[in-house]
C-alpha cells in the first residue's frame, strides 16, 4: 500500500481535475494541500471527493468556494476516502497547484 505523496497536480484555471482515485479493495486517509503560487491575484478553489469517475454533484464540494490570497495555502486533513473514490480541485486562476498526500490500507 502507497503512503506519502498520493496524487500532485498543476490546476488548469476553470477546470476540475482528478489529483487522486482510491484503488479498489483499499482505503485511504489523505490530506489535500492547495497553495496559490500567484504573486499578484487571490484564487478561488473548491475541493471535491467522488464516489466514482462522475463529476462532482452539488453535493460532492467539501470545501469551497474559499478564496486564497496570493501565497495562501488550503489544507483539508484527515479525510477519510472509501475504494474507487475520487479527489478533486478545482481553481479559477492557473496560479494554483495540489498535492494529496496520506496513506493507503488493504481491506
Amino acid at each position: 500500500m502507497a503512503s506519502g505523496r498520493l496524487g500532485a497536480a498543476a490546476l488548469a484555471a476553470d477546470t476540475t481535475t482528478t489529483v487522486y482515485t482510491v484503488p479498489a479493495d483499499t482505503v485511504a486517509t489523505v490530506n489535500i494541500g492547495v497553495v496559490n503560487r500567484g504573486a499578484d491575484a487571490a484564487a478561488t478553489v473548491q475541493v471535491a471527493i467522488t464516489p466514482g469517475a462522475a463529476a462532482p454533484a452539488a453535493a460532492d464540494w467539501i470545501e469551497g468556494p474559499v478564496t486564497l490570497p496570493p501565497g495562501g495555502v488550503l489544507e483539508r486533513s484527515g479525510v477519510v476516502c472509501g475504494p474507487g473514490e475520487r479527489v478533486h480541485v478545482r481553481a479559477d486562476t492557473d496560479a494554483c497547484v495540489v498535492r494529496v498526500h496520506g496513506f493507503e490500507e488493504g481491506l
